[in-house]
């Protein structure tokens, strides 16, 4: 029987170095980076950085897609939840398994299965949806039990850590409740919320 090849498709540093050791494990595999979701370009930027470090270091296959193009982004996916993020799995996962059935791999995996803030059952039947229309296996581990780990790796390597998912959409439901990066005190700080204080006189 023929030993199985997996492109493992990573969504960033942090969820890849998680599962190092299942993947070591699984027999030969390469890493995809593609996420067209991941906005502003220099989070885009941060995300692709972590993991072509950590794949330097442990001399992982890596192949990438350093793009960055948030129209085509926003025009392909809905922009509310749950559709938003059953289609941008979706997009990222038929690419991997576009790739990996080009590249003569046999199976696809994803880093996003290690994610306890993913949607894990729609990853899991996209990611079978994608595998099988190409004729591949989706191996579909439940790596979420290893997702702290994968936090403390990345602290150990000290590897970018994101804060959120990936898109803007996703940016604002993190931090729209939160007061980060807000004014808190002065004139302004009794404006209701997107008030400008006006001004009088001077030269402008």
């Amino acid at each position: 029987m023929a030993q199985r090849t997996l492109l493992v498709h990573a969504c960033c540093g942090e969820c890849l170095a998680g599962v190092l050791g299942p993947l070591a494990s699984a027999g030969r595999f390469a890493v995809l980076f593609y996420n067209p979701n991941i906005q502003p370009l220099l989070e885009f930027r941060r995300r692709l950085k972590s993991v072509q470090v950590l794949a330097d270091h442990e001399q992982l296959d890596l192949r990438f897609d350093a793009r960055y193009d948030p129209k085509a982004f926003l025009r392909a996916v809905p922009w509310d939840r749950p559709e938003r993020c059953e289609a941008c799995y979706r997009l990222r996962l038929v690419e991997t398994a576009r790739v990996a059935a080009e590249g003569g791999f046999s199976a696809i995996a994803t880093t996003l299965m290690t994610s306890v803030h993913q949607d894990h059952e729609a990853v899991l039947r996209i990611g079978r949806e994608a595998a099988a229309e190409r004729g591949l296996e989706f191996l579909d581990e439940d790596w979420r039990p290893l997702a702290a780990h994968g936090h403390e790796e990345a602290k150990r390597r000290s590897l970018y850590r994101q804060q959120y998912c990936g898109c803007l959409f996703s940016e604002a439901e993190r931090f729209g409740p939160t007061k980060v990066h807000l004014f808190r005190g002065g004139a302004d700080s009794d404006l209701p919320a997107g008030g400008q204080r006006s001004r009088t006189g001077g030269d402008g």
